[in-house]
């Protein structure tokens, strides 16, 4: 019997300073190999939270109170929505003294309330201050602390981790209450795994089970090097597999949430795609390993710094990037306004260029939403970008209007629209500019022929006006 393996969301660990990591060397001797991570557990454990999550959603009550029954007489409009409470355990690092709290947003996700317990047994209501799918990283502040000065765990530089430093993992498993276990680096720059935007985790075989989600993963300077965030199980339980957000990454979100809780984020202004070994080989490569430019955007990050289509990057700063999903984690951990130094192979040839980090260009207002009595109604939408191309999968030269958002309950989403939808042609006419867009959606015709595209494929439909 063929067992499935599923990936289950656990906590991460708080993160660490910028210096570098103490000399790393075997025991010694027996004594040396009776010490005891003790001294390391009280200074970081007052500074782990457990956080609780609590969720109201609305759910139709069934006939008789029996589900039973809406397979034969289906939903009745008229049965009311009874609220349905739910709750969620995880846990979180304190990484600020008035309080400041990192933990994984889909410990978070959908709370209308959430508290957190402290190791002493205080509780604190908490605001969410910053929710960030992208890196599934999320950031509460204790709302009223009494002018209380909170422990902390503070942050490494993960980029100095090697595979075999010794790593400890605290958190709440199972609702237990804090927990500590012990174990190892058991690789770097995981990639692929599906877990979030940003696919390069901290694999370590320290037990991390449900529960520990949010919570910290430290070295033995009582340093946050990463927030424990999945587990790799056939049971539910730890298996030895557990992978966690590198702290240099969660250190990015926190400091958007001290600057008012915007991120922006860098963009590169290049499309990437990883190598295999063939293709490695015709780009004079020994190696299937760097991120391939197929390519770039004009007057982009990576235009300017003279890249182009065909060129392998293979490091940032000294720092290797394996793959793509590297590259774009290596930008993202970079602040706005400074430079990087890119090495790249061209031709058979070592090159070197620096890298303005920047934001995308922004759209300069070419949006429109629709509103009145049209089928378009409640509906988005945006002036194609090189940046915007890419967010949804299109090319730099693509042209045309994008959907960006479609109401709940509106016209629009009843004619069956979605965000990412790319509009061609409406009656006939075809869309390039959103002015165009703006002025045909906006009409009432008996009826509409509309073309657009989208997940890659070309749709034509006739509904009514």
């Amino acid at each position: 019997m063929i067992r499935t393996l599923f990936i289950l969301l656990a906590l991460t660990l708080p993160l660490q300073p910028l210096h570098a990591q103490s000399e790393r060397r075997l025991p010694e001797s027996r004594a040396e190999m009776q010490l005891s991570f003790a001294p390391v557990v009280r200074d970081v454990a007052p500074a782990v939270v457990n956080v609780y999550a609590t969720r109201i959603s609305q759910q139709r009550q069934s006939f008789f109170g029996d589900p039973f029954f809406d397979q034969f007489f289906g939903r009745s409009p008229f049965l009311e929505r009874r609220p349905q409470q739910s709750q969620s355990l995880g846990s979180g690092v304190l990484v600020t003294e008035d309080g400041m709290i990192l933990t994984n947003n889909h410990v978070v996700e959908g709370a209308t309330d959430i508290r957190v317990a402290m190791s002493d047994g205080r509780e604190y209501a908490v605001d969410l201050v910053v929710a960030d799918s992208a890196t599934d990283l999320a950031v509460l502040k204790v709302r009223s602390s009494e002018g209380r000065v909170f422990p902390t765990v503070p942050f490494a530089d993960s980029d100095w981790l090697e595979v075999g430093d010794l790593v400890l993992a605290i958190g709440n498993p199972f609702g237990v209450g804090q927990s500590v276990s012990s174990g190892i680096v058991s690789a770097l720059a995981r990639t692929g795994m599906g877990i979030t935007d940003y696919q390069f985790f901290i694999q370590t075989d320290a037990a991390i089970n449900p529960g520990n989600s949010g919570g910290a993963l430290v070295n033995l300077d009582g340093e946050l090097v990463g927030i424990n965030t999945a587990i790799f199980t056939r049971s539910g339980g730890s298996q030895g597999i557990g992978f966690a957000i590198p702290a240099n990454m969660a250190r990015v979100i926190a400091n958007a949430a001290e600057e008012g809780g915007e991120i922006v984020r860098p963009w590169l202004g290049a499309r990437l795609q990883a190598l295999d070994t063939e293709l490695a080989r015709g780009l004079g490569l020994d190696t299937p390993r760097g991120a391939l430019v197929a390519e770039v955007a004009a007057d982009s990050p990576a235009d300017r710094a003279g890249l182009a289509s065909g060129d392998v990057i293979v490091s940032i700063d000294g720092l290797p990037v394996e793959d793509p999903e590297a590259l774009d984690y290596r930008l993202a951990t970079k602040p706005i306004g400074s430079t990087v130094q890119v090495e790249f192979v061209r031709g058979g040839e070592m090159n070197i260029s620096d890298i303005d980090v920047a934001a995308a260009p922004e759209d300069l207002g070419n949006r429109a939403e629709i509103g009145g009595d049209t089928r378009f109604a409640g509906v988005t939408a945006a002036q194609l970008t090189p940046a915007l191309a890419q967010e949804i999968g299109l090319g730099f030269s693509a042209q045309g209007i994008v959907i960006v958002e479609v109401a709940q309950g509106s016209p629009a989403q009843r004619l069956g629209l979605r965000p990412g939808d790319v509009i061609l042609s409406l009656n006939g006419n075809e869309i390039r500019d959103i002015e165009t867009f703006q002025a045909i959606a906006s009409q009432r015709p008996q009826g509409w022929q509309i073309v657009l595209q989208r997940d890659g494929r070309v749709i034509r439909s006739f509904v009514s006006g």
